[in-house]
């Protein structure tokens, strides 16, 4: 008899199947192949342009936010949260060539009675610092309001999402051709780039539902009830063993669990905005490993095997989910990046190039694989836990 996955029974899903099904019939945009939606110049009417629109959020990532928060007090918590919901949208519209000016509009959904107006001054204010850290790097990145909603009724904490919208010309556009004899470049999640400020566990922004389940202790499922979905069965809710101000070391930091989990998620975009004025024409491909972690690149194969043996060892805050909730290493990789959040599929010499641009911008990268011609769309990881496979 089949059995269901804990993350079914939390409510969530790494491929989005139910998610796939219902907008299946929608037009796809002028590219149905590029990691986001691209439609004709509707803005501007002009046929040589077109019009990129994208939304996400920080996800449940903003629920662990609260937990820190009200833990310690530490407001800095929601600038994070912000560059969260700012960069899931930024690096997929760098997937499809889209480096600079980007117009971002907001989404709060709070719950009043528990996110008070300072939490909501700090992610205002997070969203400005975070734009002008970026147009510093060449990244420009226009601010354009939003809504902040009291919606007690639908949301239990706070919910955080952007709107980005940018005008590139078409012929700039990067449409995913995966192909045989192609070089995966991975660009690493964790360490310190250039633009950081402090060290990244490299956690980015899926998968903070079961992380946060699986690693923290049953009792903040007493002490905040208001954090976690009350359909969910009892025993999986903070079904781990840490707490959030445990201390932890890693690579020569001192981090508390809390910190570790809620590393902002890294931008690739100043690294791909000046590999692609070097190396466009070599890009057969940009994908961002979000939901579906190092799978994502199933959506996007056509007869195509990606054979990823030469990863990064996953990174601490990654074991760390995996111990405490004794998750099935397939399924880890599956659901978060595990080492690496951005993927490029090009030549041998664009992956040299590569390698010294993101080195010059402080960032870990490494050519993780290769692609092979098969029948089909399959990935195989090589992890030092065993060898997996997936398919489309």
């Amino acid at each position: 008899m089949a059995t269901t996955s804990k993350y079914d029974q939390r409510g969530v899903s790494a491929s989005k199947a139910d998610v796939h099904a219902a907008i299946r019939h929608l037009d796809k945009g002028l590219y149905p192949d590029a990691f986001c939606k691209v439609l004709p110049d509707v803005a501007a009417g002009n046929p040589a342009y077109c019009n990129v629109l994208h939304a996400d959020t920080a996800g449940t990532k903003a629920a662990l936010a609260y937990l820190y928060w009200r833990e310690t007090g530490d407001l800095s918590v929601w600038a994070g949260i912000v560059q969260d919901a700012i960069v899931m949208n930024l690096d997929d519209m760098a997937c499809v060539g889209c480096t600079d000016h980007v117009v971002l509009s907001n989404t709060i959904g709070r719950n009043r009675h528990h996110i008070p107006s300072e939490v909501l001054q700090a992610l205002i204010e997070g969203a400005s610092s975070f734009a002008e850290a970026m147009r510093s790097w060449g990244i420009r990145l226009h601010l354009a309001g939003g809504e902040t909603a009291d919606v007690g009724d639908l949301v239990r904490t706070v919910d955080v999402g952007f709107t980005a919208f940018a005008r590139m010309l078409r012929s700039e556009v990067i449409v995913n051709h995966i192909q045989p004899g192609d070089i995966v470049v991975g660009l690493a999640s964790f360490g310190q780039a250039a633009y950081e400020n402090q060290y990244n566990s490299g956690i980015g922004s899926n998968g903070l539902t079961a992380a946060r389940h699986d690693a923290l202790a049953k009792e903040y499922a007493t002490r905040y009830p208001e954090s976690y979905d009350p359909a969910m069965p009892p025993e999986l809710a903070y079904s781990g063993r840490h707490r959030l101000t445990e201390e932890v070391e890693v690579e020569g930091h001192r981090l508390t669990v809390g910190q570790l989990l809620l590393s902002p998620t890294r931008t690739y975009t100043p690294v791909l905005r000046t590999f692609l004025e070097h190396c466009r024409d070599q890009v057969h491909g940009l994908i961002h490993c979000t939901g579906g972690g190092q799978t994502k690149v199933l959506k996007f194969l056509r007869n195509a095997h990606v054979i990823k043996d030469n990863l990064f060892d996953p990174p601490a805050v990654f074991r760390l989910i995996q111990a405490s909730g004794q998750t099935p290493w397939a399924e880890m990789y599956r659901v978060f990046n595990m080492g690496h959040r951005m993927e490029v599929y090009t030549s041998e010499a664009g992956a040299g190039e590569l390698l010294r641009i993101a080195a010059d911008f402080g960032i870990a990268a490494q050519m993780i694989g290769r692609v092979e011609a098969h029948a089909g769309a399959r990935v195989t990881v090589h992890s030092p836990f065993g060898v997996f496979e997936y398919a489309e």
